[in-house]
């Protein structure tokens, strides 16, 4: 009677479920037609994350299933979805996975029903909050945090900020780094701070003049440089990999919290290869795919049982200011579009 009425009706939601009898791989579970995924051979991944990480990540599930070519796209959030939107309205169909880092994307995907929905049997290893409603079009596949960075060759750690409103000191002007519009991390930054501090607080900053990148490698290469002398926006993970490479950087917590954004990944409806995408999913969200994308791109897993990022310590440890409204921050996006780009001059 319940089928018939949702087919009748078109409005309701059937309760997602994972299969009764999911296969035992190594280290994890799946409810993938394993056959048939490598059969398909191919796995096409849209993310934001940098590339060399990614290919070392991916090359952990190829080691996994060898018979399954994992390739990838990577673009900022913005740019990201924008490909993926226009791709799709001409017809075309290439990415089997998609993780584009900012929540307001995910949700927007979800509501034009652009996700296939596949409820993994990994799932249960994490909490309800860190799993889309309803269950299956997108999971909290990893969390990135955000502070200050500084170069302690040009600022000493007496001269450090040690909070977000210290970044308001003129001192700062023309020697500071933010990310561009188009980060997922920025628009959570610019949206918690306001929160924070006041609808005022990124009116106040503006006249440091902060020169905008799109990538954390981008700002750590001109903090390492010399070319700026502190970073706003600055990912934990970007620090922990300049560290150990023995790069000069420091690091802020500020007592106020890090800033942080869960990466949605999810898998896109139409896949070209559905079944591998499934089994990427499974293998990604256990533990062996959590601790290979800790090992390689320092950000922290949400699963409980992975480990902490090389050099570093879990999410759990951090005071974090993460939305508790993703739909108001999805709703803010224009605003933040227009105020950040006229505060970056879009440089």
């Amino acid at each position: 009677m319940t089928l018939v009425l949702c087919f009748a009706l078109l409005f309701c939601t059937l309760p997602a479920f994972a299969c009764p009898t999911p296969r035992q791989m190594d280290g994890f579970k799946t409810c993938a037609d394993v056959a048939q995924a490598e059969q398909e051979g191919k796995l096409v991944l849209y993310a934001t994350d940098p590339e060399s990480a990614t290919e070392q990540m991916l090359a952990r599930f190829h080691d996994a299933f060898p018979k399954i070519v994992p390739t990838y796209l990577r673009l900022q959030g913005g740019a990201l979805y924008a490909r993926l939107l226009a791709e799709r309205q001409g017809g075309v169909f290439t990415a089997d996975v998609l993780q584009p880092a900012d929540m307001g994307f995910a949700l927007d995907f979800q509501k034009r029903g652009g996700y296939m929905r596949y409820v993994s049997p990994e799932l249960d290893a994490f909490k309800p909050e860190y799993r889309s409603r309803p269950e299956g079009d997108f999971t909290w596949g990893a969390m990135v945090v955000a502070g200050i960075a500084y170069n302690p060759k040009l600022v000493s750690e007496a001269e450090a900020p040690r909070d977000w409103p210290d970044m308001l000191n003129p001192k700062w002007a023309d020697a500071i780094s933010v990310k561009v519009t188009i980060s997922g991390l920025q628009h959570t930054t610019w949206f918690m701070l306001r929160k924070l501090y006041g609808d005022d607080f990124w009116g106040k900053f503006a006249p440091s003049k902060p020169h905008a990148f799109d990538s954390y490698v981008q700002q750590f290469d001109r903090l390492v440089n010399g070319q700026d002398k502190v970073a706003i926006t600055a990912q934990y993970s970007g620090y922990l990999l300049m560290k150990s490479k023995g790069a000069p950087v420091g690091f802020v917590i500020p007592p106020s919290g890090l800033t942080a954004t869960p990466q949605p990944w999810g898998i896109v409806k139409e896949a070209p290869h559905p079944a591998a995408a499934q089994l990427f999913m499974d293998w990604f969200l256990s533990l062996p795919g959590q601790t290979a994308n800790v090992k390689y791109q320092f950000t922290h897993s949400l699963r409980p049982d992975a480990p902490a990022p090389p050099g570093g310590v879990k999410a759990t440890e951090f005071k974090l200011l993460v939305p508790d409204d993703w739909h108001a921050l999805e709703q803010s996006h224009a605003q933040y579009v227009k105020e950040w780009n006229k505060l970056t001059g879009m440089r």
